[in-house]
């Protein structure tokens, strides 16, 4: 009796022969998956009003990411998020852009543009 219970090395490549198109059928299913996601998360943006509303800076963080490369060199990846309360007292977080990120400071106040899960900008107002 061979190793793990094989008797033949034929055996191996009948279960790897099964294994695989499994693995190759779920990794299609996620990349549709995630692309429709992405295309339903934007069609909802699209069909929300923009909005302008008074808010204030409540908090902001970023998300660093990193992914290996077969050369051996890492690509970092950051992601700014800023969550911001309404007069309402809801909090809503969205992904900003380094330049917008840079500018908000937490306890700032002004008025919020965004539609939907899209931020489009802060104005803040000047304290005299």
């Amino acid at each position: 009796m061979g190793v793990g219970g094989f008797n033949e090395p034929a055996s191996m490549f009948n279960l790897m022969s099964t294994i695989f198109p499994i693995f190759i059928v779920l990794f299609i299913a996620v990349f549709i998956f995630v692309i429709i996601k992405g295309i339903m998360q934007w069609n909802y943006n699209n069909q929300q009003p923009v909005l302008t509303v008074e808010a204030k800076v409540t908090d902001k963080r970023t998300e660093v990411s990193n992914s290996h490369h077969a050369d051996h060199h890492s690509h970092y990846s950051t992601h700014y998020y800023a969550t911001f309360e309404v007069e309402s007292g809801d909090r809503m977080e969205f992904h900003v852009k380094k330049s917008d990120y840079g500018l908000l400071a937490t306890g700032d106040r002004g008025k919020l543009t965004f539609q939907g899960t899209r931020f489009y900008e802060f104005e803040r107002y000047h304290v005299r």
